[in-house]
């Protein structure tokens, strides 16, 4: 019997083209899947086929918005902070940013019970980094993704999450985690309370939000991903990656079909490629070399000058264009990170927020690929790199045994099928 899943992605693309892999396979099998989304986002889902159901995490706007566009111009906002170190952003960016995401789980909370009852959801499977109590406070059963770096489940052995910092060298753990702590401590408590009041339970630790009492899994390829100090549980799985299939075919325009140079794609994501004096800076930098480049340019696509073995678009099919690449340079993205270990490609990594410097820092660690500093590299570090990498045999070889097992593995259908074992538990 067909049961009716709701999916609660976070208004980015990432999280929530991570969904959409996993609600194909769920429509597939019979079952109603709809997408609860944000107003920007309104007829993104309906176009693939999904139902729709809208809310908004604040006030309406004035003026009609493009999808995303609040955390697009949150970001912008906060875009000097990037410039600092992981320490210094825990003020400057995360602490106001997980304060805009409580301010959007409180205003929501309302909407969100209604959409739940409305639709007479089996299950309702969330992927965001912070709770909203209207899931667990719903009775039904509700699922948690976790579609960042897996620092985020905190571990006695895992570096502090959003630091950036190694696993083998804890010397700066105590000081990061006390500033953690001085920082995020309020926020979290009148988050934890707030969760409370409205039928669900206390915070844990250090985390904004809760273990689902269900069904929790993330995709963090083994090859990559981190020593514990104890097992999460078995209410966990790791599915390695959910990599939704090709959106559509790509192949390589004729202007970069062929030709000297290996073929590198340049994404900073949706929301880093609006700087785009970092990205011009990185397109000049490659137009410089030998190499032929392809160019996910973003929002602010048309103050981009690309060069003449490159080409561009403001959206490009990533899933698609992965395979026919050399080497990523990426902001270390987690959606980015796990397609390019999925098609096996080397990476190197230019992080400016959030968990994109753990990306960094781990690619970097567990050799498959190279972090440089986004603004303060030399032209010739990147380009040196970019050889490197590609002249790695080794490395090349490594990463097509990662990129067959992780493509055998199917993770997108196994968490479909979690997903309605979870959603047959309902009552």
């Amino acid at each position: 019997m067909g049961r009716t899943i709701a999916f609660f992605p976070e208004g980015a693309y990432g999280p929530t083209n991570n969904c959409v892999g996993i609600g194909n396979v769920l429509r597939e099998r019979g079952h109603r899947v709809v997408f609860i989304i944000e107003e920007s986002f309104a007829g993104t889902l309906e176009a693939q086929g999904f139902e729709e159901r809208l809310m908004r995490l604040g006030p309406p706007p004035e003026e009609e918005e493009a999808p995303g566009q609040f955390w697009k111009d949150f970001v912008a906002e906060n875009a000097p902070v990037f410039q600092t170190p992981t320490i210094e952003q825990l003020t400057g960016f995360i602490e106001p940013t997980f304060r805009a995401l409580y301010d959007g789980a409180v205003y929501v909370d309302d909407r969100l019970t209604e959409i739940i009852e409305e639709i007479d959801a089996d299950a309702i499977v969330e992927d965001n980094v912070i709770a909203f109590p209207a899931l667990p406070a719903s009775g039904r059963p509700w699922v948690r993704i976790v579609s960042c770096n897996p620092t985020e489940m905190v571990d006695p052995d895992l570096p502090p999450v959003f630091s950036g910092l190694p696993q083998a060298d804890r010397s700066g753990w105590p000081e990061f985690w006390a500033e953690y702590d001085r920082v995020l401590t309020p926020l979290h408590g009148e988050f934890s309370e707030f969760c409370q009041s409205r039928g669900a339970s206390p915070l844990p630790a250090r985390a904004f939000i809760h273990e689902s009492p269900h069904l929790n899994f993330y995709a963090y390829p083994s090859e990559a991903d981190y020593r514990r100090s104890a097992g999460l549980g078995p209410l966990w799985h790791n599915l390695d990656s959910t990599i939704r299939s090709g959106d559509e075919d790509w192949a390589s325009p004729p202007e970069i079909a062929e030709g000297e140079g290996s073929l590198v794609y340049l994404s900073l994501g949706s929301l880093g490629s609006a700087d785009t004096a970092l990205m011009q800076g990185l397109i000049d930098t490659l137009d410089a070399s030998p190499h032929r480049v392809i160019v996910s340019m973003g929002p602010l696509h048309d103050q981009l000058e690309l060069g003449e073995r490159m080409v561009g678009a403001e959206f490009l099919p990533q899933p698609s264009v992965l395979p026919h690449v050399d080497l990523v340079i990426t902001h270390g993205g987690n959606n980015t990170v796990v397609e390019s270990l999925h098609f096996g490609k080397p990476m190197i990594v230019l992080p400016l927020f959030w968990d994109q410097h753990d990306n960094a820092q781990r690619i970097d660690e567990t050799g498959f690929g190279v972090r440089l500093d986004t603004y303060r590299h030399e032209p010739d570090e990147l380009t040196g790199a970019i050889d490197t990498l590609i002249g790695d045999q080794a490395l090349r070889e490594r990463l097509a045994r990662v990129s067959a097992r992780l493509q055998g593995r199917g993770g997108v259908t196994e968490a479909a099928g979690l997903i309605e074992q979870a959603a047959a538990t309902r009552s």
